[in-house]
């Protein structure tokens, strides 16, 4: 007997930058709006774009790092992404076999197959926006016999490696470290090395990643 194979919508959009957000949700008005496909929509996708929109004025505004305003678009950005992931759940069932209708709603079809994750360096395995503007989470590649780890972080200098470096302890591995208090918009070089019986390892290679 065949499987049937369910199709399912990316709606990571805790993980996306804040014009990212935006540009997904003008996606899925445009392309939803009057779609024959979509006739019984949980959201009104008029109050869709005003909030994108509204979201959208917020994050030029928060860019003088007001911090007023900065928790404004933070709230505008949790209510568009509330909007967005009712939305997607909807395109799903309505869509449950029908990948090319999950494509016409303007979502992304996510992957059927699952894909080996390459580690960024030989110690740093994953790096990630955390839920908070100015949060990273790390996860460093975990190391045979190494008995606990240290991660090296810092801004970038004209585009160059750090001046400076903050170093941070780290004894477990299966969870990410969550760095807070990071600038957003600024990019971070990150190195990892591994405490073994005869001391550390080498640093490894540099890995950059923009702060949100």
């Amino acid at each position: 007997m065949p499987t049937t194979v369910h199709f399912k919508v990316v709606a990571n959009y805790y993980k996306l930058a804040d014009v990212d957000v935006v540009k997904s949700g003008a996606t899925v008005v445009t392309n939803m709006t009057g779609n024959s496909k979509f006739t019984n929509v949980p959201v009104d996708l008029a109050v869709l774009k005003t909030n994108l929109d509204l979201l959208s004025a917020l994050i030029a505004e928060a860019a003088d790092g007001s911090k007023k305003v900065i928790a404004r678009k933070k709230q505008q950005r949790e209510v568009v992404i509330g909007m967005l992931r009712l939305l997607a759940r909807y395109v799903e069932v309505v869509s449950l076999t029908d990948p090319a209708a999950i494509q016409a709603s303007g979502f992304q079809l996510a992957s059927t197959t699952k894909a080996q994750a390459v580690p960024l360096s030989e110690k740093i395995r994953k790096i990630d926006h955390g839920t908070n503007s100015g949060q990273v989470l790390v996860w460093i590649q975990p190391m045979r016999k190494a008995g606990s780890y240290e991660l090296h972080y810092g801004p970038a200098v004209n585009g160059g490696a750090p001046t400076t470096w903050t170093t941070q302890g780290v004894l477990m591995v299966k969870s990410p470290v969550v760095l807070t208090g990071l600038t957003p918009g600024t990019t971070y070089f990150f190195q990892a090395r591994a405490l073994l019986k005869d001391g550390y390892t080498d640093w490894s290679d540099s890995v950059t990643f923009i702060c949100t």
